[in-house]
């Protein structure tokens, strides 16, 4: 979706003159925010809690929403997102391990069994090397690849330079890799 068309659907949905915007709004950030939020809470019942009290908080305060250009919708998401997970650990004992039928189904539901279980051993494996990232980089990280945002909104969202935000990116990545290595040469 274009940023003009985005903008004009959020007017309209913040003047209540065309319900089926905030639906069209729904559809197009659900999957950023349902990979974000699966990630970050790692069950698929919680996941979905969030995800809808995201979207409720959302749609309550789309009012105070003012449009500052090109992705500020995502980051304004985002925030309400990070805020949400943030006040679901408050809430909620540290994460146990999950077993894979718990972990959610980020990608097509359309795969194949056997695909789909490797897809979850894959999922469960790179949240554990996440989890040994710095706090700062596991957000940066799964705000970028899970949630799909911009640098730009990522510094937006976490009131952080663009450039901050790259170094984290940058830097975590390579830790990861670092770590798969390791992990992999451990197991061989």
């Amino acid at each position: 979706m274009d940023a003009e068309h985005e903008r004009h659907l959020i007017e309209q949905a913040q003047r209540n003159t065309d319900p089926a915007a905030i639906q069209t709004l729904y559809r197009q950030y659900f999957p950023r925010v349902f990979a974000y939020v699966a990630y970050r809470v790692g069950r698929r019942q919680d996941a979905e809690d969030v995800v809808s009290e995201i979207f409720l908080r959302a749609i309550e305060h789309l009012d105070s929403f003012e449009y500052r250009g090109e992705g500020s919708f995502a980051a304004w998401l985002f925030k309400i997102a990070h805020t949400q997970v943030a006040n679901f650990h408050r809430t909620h004992d540290p994460q146990t391990p999950t077993s894979l039928e718990d972990l959610p189904n980020i990608q097509s539901n359309a795969l194949a069994p056997d695909s789909a279980l490797i897809q979850k051993e894959l999922f469960a494996r790179l949240h554990h090397l996440i989890t040994t990232l710095a706090p700062r980089r596991q957000e940066v990280i799964t705000l970028k690849f899970f949630g799909g945002l911009r640098n730009q909104e990522i510094a937006e969202l976490l009131g952080l330079d663009e450039r901050t935000i790259a170094s984290h990116l940058s830097r975590g990545l390579e830790d990861l890799q670092r770590r798969f290595e390791e992990e992999k040469a451990n197991h061989e």
